[in-house]
C-alpha cells in the first residue's frame, strides 16, 4: 500500500506534553465496526468480561541519552548518544549526533563514563563499547543518562525529573526499552485491581521499544520498509494461560501495540501460541490476519507511522481514519502522554 494512504492533518497543538492526572482520567475513544464512543480510561474494565485476559508489557526504558565528548587532538567536540539497543554486557547499538566525523576508535567521555567507537554503521548509527559491563554500566547509565523523551515532547520542553516517574509503566520491571510503552501509562494500580475483581486475569511480556521509534517511514510504499529488530519474550507458561483463555471462549486484550506485536510474533498459523524468546521485525499492515489479540487499548499515532498502519490493519483503514477525524474534531490529545483508543475487533 502507499504510504501516503496512511497521513492525516493534526493541530499540533494537540501533541500532549505531560500526561493526564491521574493516569487513568484520560480519555478513551472506544472504536468498533459499529460506530465510536467517549469514555475515561478508568471505564476500561467495562469492556472486559469474566476470562478474559489482559497482556502488558513490564520494560522499562533506561536513561538512554547520553551528552558527552568525543575526544580528538584539535580538543573535544560534543556530542550526544541515544543507545538503542544492547548487544553485550559492555556494548550498545547507538545514533550519534552529530555523526558525520564519529570514527571507530574515537574516545568519548559522558562524564565519568569512558567508552569508544568499535563500528560505524548508516544513518548515524554506531557500535560503541563502554569501559564498564554489566550492572556497572547500567548504574553509570542510570546516573549519567536522561530519559529519551520522543522529539516531538523534547524539542518542546526540557525533560525534568517528573519524566523519570511520568515515562515508566506500572509495570515496568525488564530494563531495555529507549521509549516507553505508552498505552501502558494509563495503568494504575487501583485500575489494575478493578480488572482483577472483575475476573481478568493478566500476564506479562517484555519487548524492548527500538530504534524504530524514532526512525520515520521514507518509503513510498508499505512494501518497501523495514522494521528495526526488537527483543520480545513471550513465556512457554504465559503462552499456555493465553491459549487456555482463548480455548475457554476469552479474549485477549493487549495494553499497546509492542504487547500485541509480541503476541503476534509467538502465535502460529493456527491460532496457538508458543514460547518466544528472540528478535521480532513484524510490520503489520492492513491484509494482515490477526491470530492471537483480540482487544487493543493504544494511544493516537503519528500520520504515516507503522502504529497508525497496525491500528488501520487491526480495525480497518477507513474506520480508523474516522476515528482519528473524530477524536481530532474533539480535541482528543495524541502521542505519548496523550489519550486513549480502545479497539475491539467483532468475535
Amino acid at each position: 500500500m502507499k504510504v501516503d494512504a496512511f497521513d492525516f492533518e493534526l493541530p499540533e497543538r494537540l501533541i500532549a506534553l505531560r500526561p493526564a492526572r491521574p493516569r487513568d482520567c484520560a480519555r478513551m475513544l472506544v472504536v468498533t465496526r459499529n460506530g465510536l464512543e467517549h469514555r475515561l480510561v478508568s471505564d476500561f474494565p467495562h469492556f472486559l468480561s469474566v476470562g478474559d485476559a489482559l497482556v502488558t508489557n513490564d520494560t522499562r526504558v533506561i536513561a538512554a541519552r547520553l551528552h558527552g565528548f568525543r575526544l580528538r587532538p584539535a580538543g573535544p567536540a560534543k556530542i550526544e548518544v541515544l543507545l538503542h539497543r544492547r548487544l553485550s554486557p559492555e556494548r550498545y547499538s547507538a545514533l550519534a549526533r552529530p555523526a558525520r566525523k564519529l570514527a571507530v576508535g574515537d574516545a568519548l567521555e559522558f562524564g565519568p563514563l569512558k567508552a569508544s567507537v568499535v563500528a560505524r554503521g548508516e544513518a548515524g548509527e554506531a557500535v560503541i563499547q563502554f569501559v564498564l559491563s554489566g550492572a556497572a554500566l547500567d548504574q553509570a547509565i542510570a546516573a549519567q543518562g536522561e530519559i529519551p523523551l520522543p522529539p516531538y515532547i523534547a524539542s518542546k520542553r526540557d525533560v525534568d525529573e517528573q519524566d523519570s516517574q511520568d515515562y515508566q509503566t506500572v509495570f515496568a520491571r525488564e530494563a531495555g526499552s529507549v521509549a516507553a510503552p505508552t498505552a501502558g501509562l494509563h495503568f494504575t494500580s487501583q485500575l489494575l485491581a478493578r480488572l482483577t475483581g472483575k475476573g481478568v486475569s493478566r500476564e506479562a511480556v517484555t519487548l524492548h521499544v527500538g530504534l524504530g521509534t524514532f526512525l520515520p517511514v521514507t518509503a513510498e510504499d508499505t512494501g518497501q520498509h523495514k522494521m528495526h529488530a526488537e527483543r520480545a519474550v513471550l513465556t512457554p507458561a504465559a503462552a499456555g494461560r493465553l491459549n487456555a483463555v482463548h480455548a475457554a471462549g476469552g479474549r485477549i486484550a493487549a495494553a499497546g501495540t509492542t504487547s500485541l506485536r509480541t503476541l503476534e510474533s509467538a502465535v502460529d498459523a493456527e491460532g496457538h501460541l508458543k514460547g518466544y524468546d528472540g528478535d521480532t521485525d513484524i510490520f503489520i499492515t492492513p491484509g494482515y490476519r490477526f491470530r492471537a489479540v483480540d482487544v487493543l487499548l493504544t494511544n493516537f499515532h503519528l500520520p504515516r507511522s507503522t502504529l497508525f498502519m497496525l491500528v488501520s490493519a487491526f480495525m480497518g483503514l477507513e474506520v480508523m481514519k474516522a476515528a482519528y477525524a473524530e477524536a481530532i474534531a474533539q480535541d482528543y490529545r495524541f502521542y505519548s502522554y496523550g489519550d486513549a483508543c480502545l479497539l475491539i475487533r467483532p468475535s
